[in-house]
């Protein structure tokens, strides 16, 4: 008789976890809807920063049959999904909220907003920092008699793939935030490692820009500068283990009965 009863909890969590997913994809799906009449514009825009250093008379071109349309239709469905990140975070936040304490509820919360500002502001730093310095460079090694007329479905590949470098190294802060917090590792260990990181933010400048020392280390120091930032905010916070006065048990738990 008490076996149904054991069931519920678990098939409670279940059902609100395809409702929030159903509603995640809802949201991406209407955001779609209303950027697909301006496909073509998002491209235009997206594609500004190499066509602004394309030769006199040079083009960007369309190798596929297909191309012309789905091109544009693909990045729509990209910009979809990375608009309605603040709405697929909040449907996480309602469906982990109920199982925190209370003060895991108040580091948790600003986490989240704060991963969704960090995601955009690397997008943003590639587009409007670094493509420009990675297309002039592109550009200026050129041979001569080569002329640069780059595939769009290719140019799209190429900046998605930096968009997202650029959107998930710029969540160093959290990251950092996140493994002093949880205790994996504790602040002065991080400390002692601050010559290591900041060799392995050159390296992944030196992967991820061209080989020019300028953009290595407009990638670089950002990067080096977010985890000192997430140490920073990291030796604020006590870890998540250690016990609070005002903690309370989980929203989804009964309390603990009194002895």
């Amino acid at each position: 008789m008490t076996e149904p009863n054991a069931e519920m909890p678990l098939v409670a969590h279940l059902t609100e976890l395809r409702t929030r997913l159903l509603r995640c994809v809802i949201a991406i799906f209407i955001v779609f809807a209303c950027l697909f009449y301006f496909a073509q514009d998002i491209y235009t825009f997206v594609s500004a920063p190499l066509r602004a250093y394309l030769p006199e008379g040079a083009t960007m071109i369309a190798t596929g049959v297909a191309s012309p349309f789905l091109t544009p239709f693909k990045l729509t469905a990209w910009c979809s999904l990375f608009l309605a990140v603040p709405i697929i975070l909040y449907q996480v936040w309602g469906f982990i909220a109920p199982g925190l304490y209370k003060h895991e509820k108040r580091i948790a919360l600003p986490l989240l907003v704060s991963s969704i500002f960090l995601f955009y502001g690397g997008m943003a730093f590639a587009y409007f920092l670094v493509f420009p310095l990675i297309f002039h460079f592109f550009a200026s090694v050129t041979p001569e008699g080569v002329a640069m007329m780059t595939d769009i479905n290719e140019y799209l590949d190429f900046v998605l793939t930096l968009f997202f470098a650029f959107g998930v190294a710029f969540e160093i802060p959290v990251a950092t935030f996140l493994v002093l917090w949880v205790g994996i590792v504790d602040i002065e260990t991080l400390k002692k490692s601050r010559p290591y990181v900041i060799v392995g933010c050159f390296v992944v400048g030196m992967i991820l820009t061209p080989p020019d020392i300028f953009s290595q280390t407009l990638l670089a120091v950002p990067m080096w500068m977010l985890f000192e930032v997430g140490l920073l905010f990291g030796g604020l916070v006590r870890k998540r283990g250690e016990p609070e006065a005002d903690d309370e048990q989980p929203d989804d738990q009964p309390p603990a009965p009194l002895s």
